[in-house]
């Protein structure tokens, strides 16, 4: 079968105009050629405008009652059986080659016939609702009938616009203050720094020996005299950040005395200094910064 004699018949089938033998060769199409059963969607939707031509009729509430008083003398239908298709068929000899082309032209131009005929009416229906809508609007459904635009015109009037400006001004910087304490004359093992706005104390290593079974602790004492109070574990790395300094005074931060202690893996097991201890006291590096 040649691509538009498929094209016509899914056409045709669509429309419903093939016969009952041909309706049912089509309908073996659309379940077992992909292609068919493609042509016949693409006339369905091409073909679907036409309903919204035709308004709906509701039928009258009689007539449901009877179709529902005689469902019960309708006998149960048969199984559905596909309708068998027919093997290809040999070529006709060669004397009858004239009058087989007469035929299948004779079908063609049937079918092509029919499809101009549809195309036609459905180009005229088109161009008789788009004049209907243009002249005569009031022949149309009210659903199918233009929607008149109306065209409102805003003045918009110019609008006083106050922007306030708010500018951050710098407060003043608190000084610096480190402690330095000493490995030997020449080199520092830690240096300490201490931000007493934030309240963190920050330990750099500098030539401290690292030993793999000891752990070195931080300690403050507020006062001479007082029980040093452990300020943390100073870790492996070359910077160490506690913030454990949130509840002491500024004022008692920078008059504190701090201590390093030597201690077993994990830090002190008395809550107390057990080895050996460096001290330092935090000296003023930097002037307060006004802004």
């Amino acid at each position: 079968m040649m691509d538009e004699d498929r094209d016509a018949i899914a056409a045709e089938y669509v429309l419903g105009t093939l016969d009952a033998d041909e309706r049912a060769q089509a309908e073996a199409l659309v379940l077992f050629e992909p292609a068919f059963a493609e042509a016949v969607g693409r006339w369905e939707r091409r073909l679907g405008e036409l309903n919204v031509l035709v308004t709906a009729v509701e039928p009258p509430a009689a007539v449901w009652e009877r179709i529902k008083a005689q469902l019960p003398n309708v006998p149960p239908s048969e199984a559905i059986r596909l309708p068998a298709i027919e093997p290809p068929k040999p070529p006709a000899p060669e004397t009858n080659v004239a009058g087989a082309e007469v035929i299948d032209l004779t079908q063609r131009m049937r079918r092509w016939r029919g499809l101009t005929v549809m195309t036609g009416t459905l180009a005229a229906c088109l161009v008789a609702l788009v004049l209907a809508q243009e002249f005569r609007p009031g022949l149309l459904p009210p659903t199918w009938r233009p929607t008149p635009q109306v065209v409102e015109r805003v003045v918009e009037k110019p609008v006083e616009v106050v922007k306030e400006v708010v500018r951050e001004v710098p407060s003043a910087r608190a000084a610096q203050f480190v402690a330095v304490f000493q490995k030997s004359e020449q080199s520092p093992a830690f240096l300490l720094s201490v931000d007493t706005d934030k309240r963190t104390v920050t330990v750099r290593q500098v030539a401290a020996d690292q030993l793999a079974d000891k752990s070195y602790e931080l300690w403050i004492a507020t006062q001479p005299g007082a029980a040093p109070k452990s300020l943390g574990i100073i870790s492996k790395e070359d910077f160490t950040v506690r913030a454990t300094l949130a509840s002491y005074d500024p004022l008692v931060i920078n008059n504190a005395t701090y201590g390093i202690s030597l201690e077993p893996l994990g830090g002190s097991p008395t809550g107390a200094p057990t080895g050996p201890v460096i001290h330092a006291r935090l000296v003023q590096v930097t002037p307060p910064q006004a802004p």
